[in-house]
């Protein structure tokens, strides 16, 4: 995690900026949409793989689950590219903005649209954690927010030799970018001074979003909707034609230690929720976690 935090700031040029990816609602007792699409770098290549995350609506880490091995700093010139847009809603009301922190995805449902606009988001660094399981709403919207660090996060500045002012003003230099939308009282979805960090824990706890990405919330979100902020790396859905899919995401870590290391989390599954996907031919899954639902047995 600390080599990707290391990217993104390289990468921070370069990305450009982004639009919620919309699908239509699948019919009642559905919950798989879109499809997976693929991608050729082309020759002469020069750009990472953030740039082409951010070309069709993902984050960072969306691209690394679905491309394993694949080099983030300068994808190989003829490489194709798996895009991970096909998904398994979150099993839970189809109503305002859901964020699911282990997929590091925002939905948000517009009221009387049939349809979910998706959209990647960076979340808390571990310590700092994004709140996980809870339901608010949004509080207040502000254009041009300031920000006024607290004195721990000035501190951890101050531990790697760096100076944080007391008050941030609004405007382009604000690491909250122009906008930004109030949840409860403590936490906010936001834009960005520098489009990195996304589908990565670099926040200080907030809802971090590609500026054209916030900008589109900003316009369409009301005061009063409802949010819901979940943590599940583990979607399954089973389909009307009686198909059953598993979307698996590498979990975050629980503490310091597994943030740090190298080491896979462990899935937040019980053993039966373990024993009857390797049943059903999942057990590959559970460890590839490639973030792309997967269709297994009947």
């Amino acid at each position: 995690m600390i080599r990707l935090f290391s990217l993104a700031l390289m990468l921070a040029a370069v990305t450009p900026g982004a639009l919620a990816v919309t699908y239509p609602l699948p019919p009642e007792g559905s919950r798989l949409v879109g499809n997976p699409v693929t991608v050729v770098v082309p020759e002469g290549n020069t750009l990472p793989l953030e740039y082409f995350a951010a070309q069709h609506g993902l984050g960072l880490s969306n691209m690394l689950e679905a491309n394993p091995g694949v080099d983030p700093f300068l994808p190989k010139a003829g490489t194709t590219l798996t895009i991970p847009q096909q998904l398994i809603l979150p099993d839970t009301v189809r109503e305002g903005i859901v964020v699911n922190v282990a997929e590091m995805r925002l939905y948000y449902y517009p009221p009387g649209s049939n349809t979910v606009e998706v959209l990647p988001i960076g979340i808390g660094q571990a310590g700092r954690e994004t709140p996980r399981n809870w339901v608010t709403a949004v509080e207040r919207k502000q254009e041009g927010p300031t920000w006024s660090p607290t004195p721990n996060t000035r501190r951890a500045y101050a531990a790697e030799g760096k100076t944080l002012p007391a008050f941030v003003p609004a405007g382009p230099d604000n690491p909250m970018g122009l906008y930004a939308i109030y949840i409860g009282r403590l936490y906010a979805i936001h834009g960005t001074n520098s489009n990195f960090g996304i589908g990565l824990r670099v926040s200080q706890g907030c809802i971090r979003l590609r500026n054209n990405d916030i900008k589109y919330l900003f316009d369409n979100v009301p005061v009063g909707t409802r949010v819901q902020l979940i943590d599940r790396p583990v979607k399954m859905t089973t389909e009307p034609d009686g198909s059953r899919w598993v979307e698996v995401h590498e979990p975050l870590s629980r503490n310091r230690a597994e943030f740090e290391s190298t080491r896979k989390v462990p899935l937040p599954i019980s053993a039966a929720q373990r024993t009857q996907l390797i049943n059903e031919g999942a057990g590959a899954e559970l460890e590839r976690r490639s973030g792309m639902p997967v269709k297994i047995g009947m």
